[in-house]
C-alpha cells in the first residue's frame, strides 16, 4: 500500500515512547478509556523487551498527542492500545501511528498484527479496516464499563 510510505500530519514527529511522555499518554488514557492504563503501567513498558510503543509529538508545543503501543510476540504484534488525544483527532495522527506500526512489522517480518476494538467504535474499525485489518471474529463481554463484545481484527502480511 503507497500510503504507508506517506508522512504524519504537518507539525507531527513520530517517536519511540520515552520517560518524558508517560504524563501527557496517562491524560490520554484516562481521557479515552473506562478503564484506562495507569502511569505506573505505561512506564514498565518502557522496561518491556516485547514492547513497542509510538508517540505522536506535536513539534511546536513539545508534547504527545497520541501514541500506539504493540507487543511484539514471535512472529505477531498484538496492538494494545491507539490513542489520540480527544482534541486532536481526525488530523491524521492515528493513521500516521497505524502506518509505523506497519513498518515495523514489515521490518521485522512479522506474519500478523492482531488488535481488539469494541464493536462499537466504527471509527477505529474503519480506521483499520482502511488499512487492510480483517475481522477474525468476536470476543464476547471482553470489555467492561460497559460490558460490550470485541472485534478481533488482524491484518495479514
Amino acid at each position: 500500500m503507497d500510503e504507508h510510505s506517506s508522512k504524519p500530519p504537518a507539525g507531527i514527529s513520530i517517536t519511540p515512547m520515552h520517560a518524558d511522555h508517560l504524563g501527557d499518554l496517562a491524560d490520554m488514557e484516562s481521557a479515552a478509556f473506562s478503564r484506562p492504563w495507569s502511569y505506573d503501567s505505561l512506564a514498565e513498558e518502557l522496561q518491556n523487551p516485547l514492547a513497542v510503543f509510538y508517540v505522536a509529538e506535536d513539534v511546536e508545543a513539545e508534547s504527545a498527542v497520541g501514541y500506539v503501543g504493540m507487543h511484539h510476540i514471535l512472529d505477531v504484534g498484538y496492538i494494545t492500545n491507539l490513542v489520540v488525544h480527544p482534541g486532536r483527532r481526525r488530523e491524521g495522527i492515528a493513521s500516521a501511528l497505524i502506518k509505523e506500526i506497519i513498518e515495523y512489522a514489515e521490518h521485522h517480518d512479522l506474519k500478523r498484527v492482531t488488535l481488539e476494538v469494541r464493536v462499537s467504535n466504527a471509527r477505529a474499525i474503519a480506521l483499520y479496516e482502511k488499512f487492510g485489518f480483517e475481522k477474525d471474529g468476536v470476543r464476547p463481554d471482553f470489555y467492561d464499563s460497559p460490558k460490550e463484545d470485541a472485534a478481533i481484527y488482524s491484518l495479514y502480511f
